[in-house]
């Protein structure tokens, strides 16, 4: 009975053995990839290392923006996704990726850190961290802000303010429409591939008058995107 028992004992461990290294497997614990044999190759459980391929793929770039829209959800920020600096990842339950991206701040180009959790199995995906990196692109390389000042009866600069107006109409839920007054004080700027807007705007909802700051980005394809806004209590300066 003894020697059955033994047996019967190492059969049972080695089926644990075997089934738990299929389950970690399954879920990821273990980044498998295929070897030149057929064979799979474990990635080492933790490590940090380079995305192999293309850093600006089309997966990590949807990850980067993923990480960018889930920030500025929870912050409420309006933080405009730029590139993929650096993209590295790490096996855990699924996968980390670690990325550095160049996100657009009020006008100005920044560094971001941001790390993405990725569970394929649960076809989930979730932002962990995002901080920022340093200073903006623009004074890391020592430019200088362009802004100009330009004609606020500019028909681009009209089109920017009513994309404005309608996207605080939008964010404000109000059931009274906002109406474009007059577009106070504007300025302008060429910014690689695309042209930003510093205007004030002043706007009526019913019988109320507000001031707005707002900024507007306009790529070359033509299309707006507000970038920036903040109330201005009447009475206040200008800027």
């Amino acid at each position: 009975m003894g020697f059955i028992s033994s047996y019967s004992v190492a059969f049972i461990l080695v089926l644990v053995s075997a089934s738990s290294l299929v389950s970690y497997t399954a879920l990821g614990f273990w980044g498998g990839e295929e070897g030149e044999e057929g064979g799979i190759t474990m990635a080492t459980l933790g490590g940090i290392r380079e995305k192999e391929g293309n850093k600006n793929s089309a997966e990590i770039e949807e990850l980067a923006r993923f990480a960018v829209d889930e920030h500025n959800k929870k912050e409420n920020s309006l933080l405009e996704f730029a590139r993929v600096v650096k993209a590295k990842e790490q096996v855990v339950a699924g996968t980390l990726h670690h990325l550095t991206l160049e996100a657009i701040d009020a006008g100005k180009k920044k560094l971001y850190e941001a790390k993405v959790w990725v569970k394929p199995w649960l076809n989930s995906k979730e932002l962990q961290e995002f901080t920022h990196a340093g200073g903006s692109t623009s004074e890391r390389d020592g430019h200088e802000s362009g802004l100009h000042l330009v004609p606020a009866n500019d028909p681009v600069v009209q089109d920017a303010a009513y994309h404005a107006v309608k996207i605080i109409q939008q964010r404000s839920n109000s059931l009274v429409p906002y109406e474009l007054l007059e577009v106070l004080h504007a300025k302008a700027e060429v910014i690689e591939d695309f042209a930003k807007f510093h205007m004030l705007l002043k706007v009526k909802r019913g019988s109320k008058e507000e001031r707005f700051k707002v900024e507007v980005h306009k790529n070359r394809e033509g299309t707006l995107n507000l970038n920036y806004m903040q109330q201005e209590h009447l009475g206040s300066g200008r800027q």
